[in-house]
């Protein structure tokens, strides 16, 4: 892990974020990139070279508020560069990644709720949708890097595989011990037999026949079983796979991930399935 993208606001939620994410830079020797994007209006998008007369002065005080707003005692010791751009971030998440080859993207949220929720969602629900990298999400200030232990919850399908694995090297590479999670729930129960037959497989798919133990509790939904799973155990980490599903597949069958990274205030981390 070499570069990490921080989207900033200069919120307290973002601020939250990018203490997170000095943190983890700290720990994995990694570079910071940070981005703010100009909200100007449908009026600056009508005419390309009228939109960037209209902006440059906009992106030079953000420029320049950026220039004290690193000046931070936690950034000392950490490569930072950052930039402003006028379009939303989670419109051009995969030419921002490609431009800084991030391979982390460490964010604030506040959360939504209620119709919001369903028919837009936040911006942090936006990039979790359409990033290709692991996107961890922060709610509340962490003093320091506290995390030791975190929960990684599937349905160990063989279309989780690549995020278990990006999920185990991910933690790995933290020195956090990855705990593994099942969640039974009315709508989907399974037998116990089943699910572990079926954890078996996965792993073997994967090639490991000693596999990790993988907790399996029943809860009414994935989300509150996750949730209390963490209270339990006394972890304080989450990871999900999720789907990215946009358009009209996300609004009737809804995402997981995104749900979790909306409501949870745990920190969470979600690998693209």
């Amino acid at each position: 892990m070499k570069n990490i993208l921080v989207p900033v606001d200069f919120s307290e939620c973002a601020e939250n974020a990018l203490y997170m994410a000095a943190s983890v830079a700290q720990k994995v020797n990694a570079e910071l990139h940070l981005v703010h994007t100009l909200n100007m209006g449908d009026s600056l998008l009508l005419d390309a070279e009228d939109d960037a007369l209209k902006a440059a002065p906009f992106i030079m005080a953000m420029e320049k508020k950026f220039e004290s707003y690193i000046d931070k005692p936690y950034l000392s010791d950490i490569k930072v560069s950052y930039s402003v751009r006028q379009t939303s971030v989670h419109q051009e998440i995969d030419e921002i990644i490609k431009e800084v080859n991030a391979d982390l993207i460490v964010m604030g949220s506040h959360g939504t709720s209620g119709l919001q929720e369903f028919f837009i969602g936040s911006n942090t629900q936006k990039v979790v949708r359409n990033s290709k990298v692991p996107v961890m999400v922060i709610k509340e200030k962490m003093e320091g890097f506290q995390i030791d232990k975190a929960v990684f919850a599937c349905d160990f399908a063989d279309e989780n595989l690549d995020s278990y694995k990006s999920a185990k090297s991910f933690f790995e590479s933290l020195e956090i011990e990855m705990k593994l999670l099942f969640v039974n729930t009315p709508d989907n129960f399974t037998s116990t037999s089943k699910i572990k037959d079926k954890i078996a497989g996965f792993f073997q798919l994967l090639g490991e026949e000693n596999h990790p133990a993988v907790e399996i509790y029943n809860e009414y939904n994935v989300e509150d079983g996750i949730t209390a799973y963490c209270r339990l155990e006394k972890t304080n980490f989450i990871g999900i796979p999720t789907h990215g599903r946009k358009g009209l597949a996300h609004i009737f069958t809804g995402s997981i991930g995104e749900d979790i990274v909306n409501h949870s205030t745990y920190p969470v981390v979600t690998f693209k399935i």
